[in-house]
């Protein structure tokens, strides 16, 4: 079903998120690096606290797309197979949770190194 206002609400969560990406850049002297690990973190003690899924049902894509839904995850992944298989759920399943991404990131990552001229600045 079509609904216009959750089009509104992705984008406005979405761009808070970068806002905040944003200010932290302006404001401190932060490295990229940090805060992505930064949103990455944020994103697991989201879901650790099981506070992601309600704000996911509210924002949607606005907040799964970006790195916090990547570290929600991996952080589901791993609390699910911790519980199923014990110590080694815990080790493994955050990548098995997102494996499709992390090909598909690296075979976008390729393809790309073939396509453009890559330089160090």
């Amino acid at each position: 079903m079509f609904d216009p206002l959750m089009y509104v609400k992705v984008f406005a969560i979405g761009g808070l998120v970068c806002l905040i990406g944003q200010l932290l850049i302006i404001t401190t002297k932060m490295t990229s690096a940090r805060i992505l690990v930064t949103f990455l973190l944020f994103g697991v003690v989201l879901e650790a606290l099981k506070l992601f899924e309600p704000i996911r049902e509210f924002a949607g894509a606005g907040i799964s797309v970006p790195i916090i839904g990547f570290g929600a995850s991996l952080a589901h992944g791993a609390i699910s197979a911790g519980e199923t298989m014990g110590l080694l759920g815990v080790l493994t399943g955050g990548l098995t949770a997102t494996a499709g991404g992390i090909a598909v990131a690296i075979f976008a990552g390729y393809i790309f190194g073939l396509i453009f001229n890559s330089k160090t600045k």
